[in-house]
């Protein structure tokens, strides 16, 4: 993080702030959630000097080794609570109502008893004691000594680890300080995320993990490699979310569990965000038909029934998983969601899926992914984006962009309820220019598609209906068409929609073999061409190999040839000349660029090699240093390229990496080529 942002983040949210490397200082292998130790580092670390966080940490290490409750150090700690008469404890604390007793039981999950008579103002106070997961308190436990003693344990004093209380208006105040980027990277910070690592699409793909938190009745599902972070936010951010695993759900846990005549209310009562994790096939799990039911209708209404009543709830549904294939095999051989669980490939299901967010897209996490800088602390941030479910932006949206008749309800109510999502995460305050708008609309259009397209290949009756055309017009006239990132990728790959038949080719009498046909030259046409942030399958060849086959002299018009990344680039562009053009002998090829006058004569250097390097082969390379902010790349076949960012158009890769040798595989930044014959 820059020194102008940290310094901004200090003034605008002092006291809310922590540096988020901290808690993995103090965790050691506790298994507690990231929320509550920075609820602690909050009380003792939330500054930026070094003395002070160093103190705080001591103090932090303390209350955990004094306080938090070891399984097995419980009996040590049920001894000091005998001798002292009572102790301080964090522990996960859950409750359930004792009919026969007429009062509240709880139990805390590390300490080992149960049956410990609660006061019910705690559990009117907080609801989600009663949830089934439990939640995380600092509790005062008491010892009562003597005989005929029924229950020797009590609960004298109970606090959740939560901030009670906050100004969600002073947090959309001081949002307006930032700029969209510094807002982006720092909303990246606080989950945890080190932004420098990513690129924006990247960003957005692990933002929208948070759109179930703040935004109501939101479902999402995201599969992709082991070791992403897929999970990382629902397990670790909120108190109001929980983390469950998909092989461990039944309809009872999750919606109404039954007790004689009494209905218990599930997981979907008391939280705002439920995660299946681990959501796949697995061998020897079967999955409960009247859970799926459930679940659809759920999904679809906010509804559900059980028993005898229809009870309604406004927690989002959240589904992560593994991939087993790559993206082009689940292309070529079935579809997107072939690694979730049998039961639930159904459109029924699938259709109430807002968004499919791309988790094949993000790099498996390592020690450089994790940030080291401030964010918000978790707790607080898990209690705005509580308070900004109350606020809907999604119609809005229609102020921008006038979609297709041929979209469904629920394909509109995926992209809009993305749309207000994202604009609560980076505009709280409503202020956001065009350009921010369409970024969003892009996106959230773009991942409603992966799922109705998926969908296509699964049930041939959606086929029947009529393809659904995901584009829209803006209020001026202009038409925008948005295609998934993996189609763009993979243009020869022909997906079938499901229904659809392959026609058998007609056998025909053998013939001797024709000549083979002579190869007709390509048909070079002006045009416009945007590659999309970590698009793949681009290179050089393939963007200017077919304008170069003519061309003897390639003039390279780019100010930033400097880096020695960049000096790469340039070398594999005359590379790609030399290896399209048909006539070798006499090859030309000029470059102007630019740098200062200290670092130019390290930049002549490289490129003297260079021309060094071509003399042998007979190609004249020629530079100079008078380049201003155009980009492009002339050749003297009468072609120009207009390049909206230079030839600098990938993402960094790993020096050991296949996609060092084949620019195909690199992701790419986001840029366009204008094509002109002069």
């Amino acid at each position: 993080m820059n020194t102008e942002l940290q310094k901004k983040i200090m003034d605008a949210f002092i006291g809310k702030v922590v540096r988020k490397d901290l808690a993995f200082l103090v965790r050691g292998n506790l298994p507690v959630p990231t929320y509550v130790l920075e609820y602690l580092l909050g009380q003792y670390c939330a500054s930026d000097d070094q003395e002070q966080i160093k103190q705080g940490l001591e103090k932090v290490k303390e209350v955990i080794t004094n306080n938090y409750v070891q399984r097995q150090d419980a009996e040590m700690i049920k001894g000091l609570i005998h001798d002292q008469g009572r102790y301080r404890i964090i522990d996960n604390i859950s409750v359930q109502l004792s009919e026969r007793d007429d009062e509240y039981h709880a139990s805390f999950a590390n300490l080992g008893i149960s049956h410990v008579p609660i006061g019910a103002q705690y559990v009117k106070q907080n609801p989600k004691l009663l949830s089934g997961n439990g939640v995380w308190c600092i509790v005062t436990v008491g010892y009562i000594p003597g005989e005929n003693i029924k229950v020797r344990w009590e609960i004298q004093t109970l606090k959740p680890i939560q901030i009670s209380n906050i100004d969600v208006q002073d947090y959309i105040a001081q949002r307006q300080k930032f700029s969209t980027d510094e807002w982006i990277d720092f909303l990246i910070h606080t989950v945890g995320l080190n932004p420098d690592v990513m690129n924006r699409r990247e960003k957005f793909i692990c933002l929208s993990r948070l759109l179930p938190h703040v935004e109501n009745n939101f479902n999402l599902m995201e599969l992709g490699p082991k070791g992403t972070g897929k999970s990382h936010i629902y397990q670790e951010l909120s108190p109001y979310g929980v983390l469950v695993s998909g092989g461990d759900v039944t309809s009872a846990r999750l919606f109404v569990k039954m007790s004689g005549n009494k209905e218990i209310i599930g997981l979907v009562g008391y939280w705002d965000v439920v995660a299946w994790d681990e959501f796949e096939q697995q061998k020897g799990t079967a999955t409960d038909g009247k859970l799926i039911d459930i679940m659809q209708n759920y999904l679809a209404n906010k509804k559900f029934n059980r028993g005898k009543g229809t009870h309604e709830a406004s927690a989002s549904m959240c589904f992560v998983g593994n991939t087993k294939h790559t993206v082009p095999y689940m292309l070529r051989n079935s579809h997107l969601f072939e690694s979730i669980p049998n039961s639930f490939i159904k459109s029924a299901f699938l259709d109430r899926i807002h968004l499919y967010n791309p988790g094949w897209e993000v790099s498996i996490l390592k020690k450089s992914s994790f940030s080291q800088d401030y964010g918000l602390i978790t707790d607080y941030i898990a209690a705005v984006l509580h308070e900004l479910r109350k606020v809907d932006y999604s119609q809005l949206i229609s102020q921008y962009a006038d979609f297709s008749k041929t979209l469904s309800q629920r394909d509109m109510e995926g992209i809009n309820k993305t749309f207000s999502g994202f604009i609560k995460l980076l505009y709280p305050d409503g202020k956001f220019t065009d350009e921010e708008a369409y970024e969003i609309i892009d996106y959230a259009t773009e991942c409603r598609k992966r799922v109705k397209d998926q969908i296509y290949i699964i049930d041939a009756t959606f086929v029947e209906q009529g393809i659904a055309q995901f584009e829209y017009t803006k209020p001026n006239g202009q038409k925008v068409q948005v295609e998934t990132l993996e189609r763009l990728e993979n243009p020869n790959i022909i997906i079938k929609y499901s229904g659809e038949s392959t026609p058998e080719p007609e056998t025909e009498p053998e013939e001797a073999p024709a000549p083979e046909p002579v190869k007709e030259e390509p048909k070079l046409t002006s045009k416009h061409i945007d590659i999309r942030e970590n698009q793949k399958g681009v290179s050089y060849k393939s963007l200017f190999g077919d304008y170069m086959r003519t061309a003897k002299k390639m003039t390279i018009i780019d100010p930033y040839i400097r880096a020695v990344f960049q000096i790469d680039n340039l070398v594999d562009l005359i590379r790609t000349f030399i290896e399209s053009t048909t006539e070798l002998e006499g090859l030309e090829i000029e470059l102007h660029t630019y740098e200062t006058d200290e670092k130019r004569p390290n930049l002549i250097d490289n490129l003297d090699q260079i021309q060094d390097d071509l003399a042998r082969y007979n190609i004249e390379f020629t530079y100079a240093f008078d380049a201003d902010h155009d980009r492009c790349i002339k050749l003297d076949n009468g072609w120009r390229m207009v390049l909206s960012r230079g030839i600098d158009i990938f993402e960094k890769f790993d020096r050991f990496s296949l996609s060092n040798q084949r620019q195909e595989l690199r992701r790419c930044r986001a840029f366009s080529v204008t094509y002109l014959e002069e």
